[in-house]
């Protein structure tokens, strides 16, 4: 990779590699890896005063930062280890019953599909996958084709609010305002956003929101967050008993933060997230990596996802269409023959390659993609 920028040496990321694959899952700048470590550290020094006596206070201040930085009641959120984690309480709290229906997409993250289908099947429900057709035609019809199949027996809207395989960007806001509107609960899979597209929570006012602060916000891996409307937190329940399920009426903070002896760093860590990016101007960043992946759209020869690279349809990651004779290894001939990391996802027709640019990531990376996938393809 180049240093141009000069952030690049702010990263602990291979120099010999051409890394655009931040979207999978993430990449940790130097500095908060090292506050992650004196976290660490601080608790193997006391560990019963840790884990026993300052933890509460510890995750309630992590709490009041990610709170203010996602615009939301720092009582309002928990942390969990990954987005995943966070749509999997949804999904379990949300009483689903013979012959209900969850309307999705067909763009949505395979392991969360899984977690829907199993969710679905044992309850005798529906997992309704509404179909994308790529490339968009008309992303002005977007939240129309998805609220097309909202149907009677609807009960839950799951939405990505940044697709993880296709880069889109989809209209979870209009989505979320129709679905309260008919009383259908809104679960919002927000892996992608923290720290690459603007969000409050307050705004959105989704059921559920489920986060990750490891990728885009560059915190260490293990840092995710679930955010749950006020009246439902009582039914959202942990995906451990343990002892936050001590007394009558345990607390949703209780349940969630209390789940035995485990790591808490990365959560403890996401403050100093959230301040390094501020520090290094990340506004700034991220308009500089949304026109790397605008000129990738551009310039690589390959069809994107996004019609005419609408602004509010994509970040700072591009998916473009491979041509039906790419070979089959193809990301594994990207990494073995020029060292670049890059995702080829099959799980889309057509299949797809996706570009992500963070701010490690300048020109010369784009250059060295152009010339190699001219090479291979």
């Amino acid at each position: 990779m180049s240093d141009d920028t000069g952030l690049r040496g702010e990263f602990l990321l291979d120099p010999g590699v051409t890394f655009l694959n931040h979207g999978s899952f993430g990449a940790c700048p130097r500095a908060v890896f090292e506050r992650y470590q004196e976290w660490q550290l601080e608790l193997e020094r006391e560990p019963v005063l840790f884990l026993a006596r300052r933890i509460d206070g510890l995750l309630a201040s992590a709490r009041e930062a990610l709170a203010e930085y996602v615009d939301a009641d720092p009582d309002d959120l928990v942390f969990v280890p990954n987005a995943t984690s966070g749509v999997n309480i949804a999904a379990r709290t949300l009483a689903l019953g013979p012959g209900d229906e969850v309307l999705t997409t067909n763009l949505e993250y395979g392991a969360l599909d899984l977690t829907w289908e199993r969710v679905c099947r044992e309850a005798g429900a529906r997992y309704v996958r509404t179909p994308i057709a790529l490339p968009l035609a008309d992303d002005e019809d977007l939240a129309e084709t998805i609220w097309a199949g909202v149907t009677d027996r609807t009960r839950v809207l799951y939405v990505s609010h940044h697709t993880s395989s296709t880069a889109l960007t989809l209209p979870v806001q209009d989505l979320c305002g129709r679905a309260r509107e008919r009383e259908i609960a809104t679960v919002v899979d927000g892996a992608h956003v923290p720290g690459h597209l603007p969000l409050s929570l307050r705004e959105l006012d989704a059921d559920f929101y489920a986060g990750n602060c490891h990728k885009w916000l560059c915190a260490p891996k293990g840092a995710g967050f679930l955010h749950v409307r006020r009246e439902l937190q009582r039914d959202a329940q942990a995906l451990m008993v343990s002892w936050g399920y001590e007394g009558d009426d345990p607390s949703f903070l209780a349940r969630h933060e209390k789940q035995g002896t485990r790591d808490p760093a990365a959560y403890l860590t996401v403050p100093a997230a959230i301040e390094w990016q501020r520090e290094h101007r990340w506004d700034e960043v991220r308009a500089r990596c949304h026109e790397l992946a605008r000129r990738a759209a551009a310039e690589l020869g390959l069809p994107p996802v996004v019609p005419g690279m609408r602004h509010g349809l994509y970040g700072q990651m591009v998916a473009l269409q491979l041509p039906e004779d790419a070979p089959a290894d193809l990301q594994e001939r990207l990494f073995d023959e020029h060292r670049i990391e890059i995702p080829v996802v099959e799980r889309q027709s057509p299949r797809l390659i996706r570009a992500s640019f963070q701010g490690y990531n300048d020109a010369a990376d784009l250059e060295r993609l152009k010339a190699a996938l001219a090479a291979l393809l």
